[in-house]
């Protein structure tokens, strides 16, 4: 973790910004632990991504900064597939109708294999890097988006798979 967490302060990303994803690597790592005895698991793979899903942020802390991160992963030759977790974590997945909408170019966002929903559904319970229930976050996305919003049904399907009360 130390080498990850090194390259987000060499890029330049805030302290709260490193903390956060470390505590999302933590939870992501507990999901996958959960998941381990049903699926074939890239441990290390939901390890960097969480590490570095956010390092987007280190130039905007708006939606862009999936796009931007993995943007920055590229130019430090990361492999495609961490590129993939930081491009499609925000949310809980965006669809290319949505994307156009929220200014981003216009491809889909959706979080597709299994190391991304983890990585993604695990960023999604954090507030900062506290850790929340799903019902906290239902609550915080529809008071900013709506309760009907698409985003709020994606966001259960996927605790569905990942969380399988």
């Amino acid at each position: 973790m130390k080498s990850c967490l090194n390259f987000l302060r060499e890029i330049g990303c805030e302290e709260w910004v490193i903390n956060h994803s470390y505590e999302v690597t933590l939870k992501a790592l507990e999901l996958a632990e959960d998941l381990k005895n049903d699926y074939d698991i890239d441990f290390k793979l939901v390890k960097d991504g969480a590490l570095l899903h956010d390092i987007g942020r280190s130039k905007t802390n708006g939606i862009k900064h999936a796009i931007i991160g993995a943007e920055i992963l590229k130019e430090f030759n990361y492999p495609l597939e961490v590129r993939n977790i930081v491009e499609r974590h925000i949310g809980a997945g965006i669809p290319k109708e949505e994307a156009i909408i929220l200014n981003l170019p216009f491809r889909d966002y959706l979080p597709i294999t299994l190391e991304e929903k983890i990585v993604t559904h695990a960023d999604n319970l954090l507030n900062g890097s506290t850790r929340v229930s799903l019902d906290f976050v239902i609550n915080k996305w529809s008071k900013r988006i709506g309760s009907n919003h698409p985003a709020i049904f994606r966001l259960k399907a996927i605790d569905e798979f990942i969380v399988r009360k």
